[in-house]
């Protein structure tokens, strides 16, 4: 993926902070484009110019969140992008509340199981997890994440984030060790 110019950047962050910020305040049905602009001081031309819609704009932000989670992956151990995933699950669920149930609220939830998917997939092959069973494996430990991050948000005080990767890694070593006996 080639790096934004700066400027570029600060639209579109200046764009998603207002998108943001607006939901938690009116609610998703109650935010339109205009507001949008209006609100991050940015013309109807130039959001139209990087995004289609409040949608698009909406799921811009997990473009960004898997090329950050994708430079950690090895870098720190097996699944080390897991921890940072759950710290910024901890850091955006009330946006994540104001939209579900919307219809953007299942883009939303496809594009994270993307996300994830894609991930788990990158550190399965840097694993040498045979080609004939990673992407059974990926799915696997793919919904696995997405339920374990689900329930920690819906009742939060449960655990913290570090705690809830590690017990992801854990659980996850036997998956791994059984694929590589296969």
């Amino acid at each position: 993926m080639k790096k934004l110019d700066r400027r570029v950047r600060k639209t579109r962050s200046q764009l998603r902070d207002a998108l943001v910020d607006l939901t938690l305040k009116r609610g998703w049905d109650e935010v339109n484009v205009l507001d949008v602009c209006e609100h991050a001081d940015v013309g109807r031309s130039t959001f139209y110019l990087h995004f289609a819609d409040k949608e698009d704009l909406l799921l811009s932000g997990f473009d960004e969140l898997h090329e950050g989670l994708a430079a950690t992956a090895g870098a720190k151990g097996t699944f080390a992008f897991v921890a940072p995933l759950f710290e910024h699950a901890s850091q955006n669920t009330k946006i994540m509340r104001a939209v579900a149930g919307r219809k953007s609220g299942q883009s939303v939830q496809k594009r994270f199981r993307d996300v994830t998917l894609e991930l788990i997939e990158a550190e399965l092959v840097a694993l040498s997890i045979g080609a004939e069973v990673r992407p059974h494996l990926a799915r696997y430990l793919s919904g696995a994440l997405i339920e374990l991050m689900v329930g920690w948000l819906e009742a939060p005080a449960s655990a913290n984030a570090a705690s809830l990767a590690t017990l992801f890694a854990r659980l996850t070593e036997g998956a791994v060790s059984a694929a590589r006996r296969r």
